[in-house]
């Protein structure tokens, strides 16, 4: 706990004194950087509890401007913010969190023309975002430079999340679990099918423990794990995923 200042020690007493992470695993966070994709259901809780966690770093892809229907679920924005980038917003709301912590807002979207660049010093991404195509992209991205994904998906009452790092030979990628998954054009969504605003709120909260896992490796490793919650229960079950040996995203690579 050497390199933490008295205000540091102060602020996250309640993570020092837990012996799973202690003051070298808030060491860690004070020097990690976050990646998430997407500042809408998943992302605003997750970006709220890993700025107050001392993550250095957070920096959001977003390209969508808030509008009052997201206020049901998306808790960082007020009904004075409609209409602003939620990226810019969300840099506002940590800010007033923690005003040690640098964000960077990326207004736009993830697609096939990003670089990998946007992973340079990136220790864990976490994947919000509402589509297959996003998600498959955003997993090669991570295999490419070996960058540990949380993906959490939420619909209706329902809510699952899983640590993928496909790059390693016992562990599946995102694309292991769901194939060459597309998007049909009549594919459900939350504006049709509904969302349960507190269910986002659980599964981003999920995600940005899972992320401190991590970085702090508390726990155990939660690699190639799905976590399925059902709130109409409610109950949660964990299944194992294995690797698909013909995975055109990571059954060639090797550690």
């Amino acid at each position: 706990m050497a390199d933490l200042t008295d205000h540091q020690l102060d602020r996250y007493a309640r993570h020092i004194v837990l012996r799973d992470i202690g003051g070298a695993g808030q060491a860690r966070l004070l020097a990690s950087h976050a990646l998430l994709i997407g500042a809408g259901g998943i992302g605003s809780p997750a970006i709220q509890y890993l700025a107050a966690a001392g993550v250095r770093t957070i920096s959001v892809v977003d390209d969508d401007a808030i509008s009052l229907s997201n206020l049901q679920r998306q808790v960082l924005y007020s009904e004075t913010q409609i209409g602003e980038a939620k990226v810019d917003a969300a840099a506002e709301a940590v800010h007033r969190l923690n005003p040690d912590v640098a964000f960077h807002a990326i207004r736009g979207r993830i697609d096939h023309a990003t670089s990998s660049d946007i992973l340079n010093g990136v220790d864990v991404v976490i994947d919000g975002s509402d589509n297959f195509a996003t998600r498959l992209i955003v997993n090669d991205l991570c295999l490419s430079a070996k960058v540990p994904l949380v993906s959490a998906a939420i619909g209706q009452f329902h809510g699952q999340i899983g640590t993928f790092t496909g790059w390693q030979p016992d562990s599946p990628c995102y694309r292991c679990f769901v194939g060459d998954a597309h998007d049909p054009d009549d594919c459900d969504d939350c504006a049709t099918q509904g969302v349960l605003g507190a269910m986002c709120g659980l599964m981003g909260s999920f995600a940005a423990m899972e992320a401190i896992r991590v970085l702090t490796g508390f726990g155990e490793n939660q690699k190639g794990k799905l976590h399925i919650f059902d709130g109409m229960t409610p109950s949660m079950r964990s299944i194992k995923l294995p690797k698909d040996p013909a995975c055109r995203s990571c059954g060639t690579l090797s550690s």
